[in-house]
């Protein structure tokens, strides 16, 4: 008899997996980028694996851990709380995941305690990136709010994700309209995973 639970096949990292053990706080995340990537890696929609995207073209780095929660969607409940933007983007909603020992492998499963966000538009769609901290981490243990975490950390996140597409004689349409705390991420975490279940059922 086989273990439960058990998937006789590789469950999608975006549709079979759950969106973490208390969620919108304690949420998994599932990791496609390392701080180490000079390549862009996303997950592909339909087969679930983890496909290249792009070479970066710039120097550009993430300086965290850098993927999605599982079962969200950036749909209209995000757009809402995202004025300035026109629509959701569509995708699932991105989560940066702060760690204080190096983690340089991808397509990874953790649990992420969240603290804050960045309020990103790209061309015109909300583009959210969550903030959280590895919820397992006794170096964070005590951190719950964004307010916590030093600024220079979080100015790269915002100089990364206002950079991160920037190359030479291309118009890239990307803003960032807010750093914002535990209270408004909760919030948008609870949003995209309604816009899933919208999208997609329950």
């Amino acid at each position: 008899m086989f273990p439960k639970p058990f998937f006789r096949w590789r469950p999608h990292p975006w549709h079979g997996l759950d969106v973490g053990p208390k969620p919108p706080k304690l949420v998994n995340a599932y990791i496609e980028i390392t701080p180490y990537d000079l390549v862009k890696y996303e997950i592909d929609k339909t087969t679930g694996y983890v496909r290249i995207d792009r070479p970066q073209r710039t120097s550009s780095q993430p300086p965290t851990l850098y993927g999605f929660i599982p079962r969200t969607y950036c749909g209209e409940r995000l757009h809402a709380l995202s004025p300035v933007s026109t629509k959701g983007d569509g995708d699932p909603l991105d989560i940066c995941v702060i760690s204080e020992r190096p983690i340089a492998r991808a397509e990874i499963l953790l649990t992420a305690r969240v603290v804050g966000g960045i309020q990103m538009v790209d061309r015109g769609e909300a583009d959210d990136k969550i903030v959280a901290v590895m919820d397992n981490d006794t170096f964070w243990s005590g951190v719950t709010d964004i307010s916590q975490i030093p600024h220079v950390l979080i100015d790269r996140l915002v100089h990364y994700f206002s950079t991160y597409k920037l190359v030479k004689g291309e118009d890239i349409k990307v803003s960032i309209e807010q750093v914002y705390g535990a209270e408004h991420a909760l919030k948008a975490v609870s949003a995209c995973m309604q816009d899933y279940e919208d999208m997609f059922g329950g």
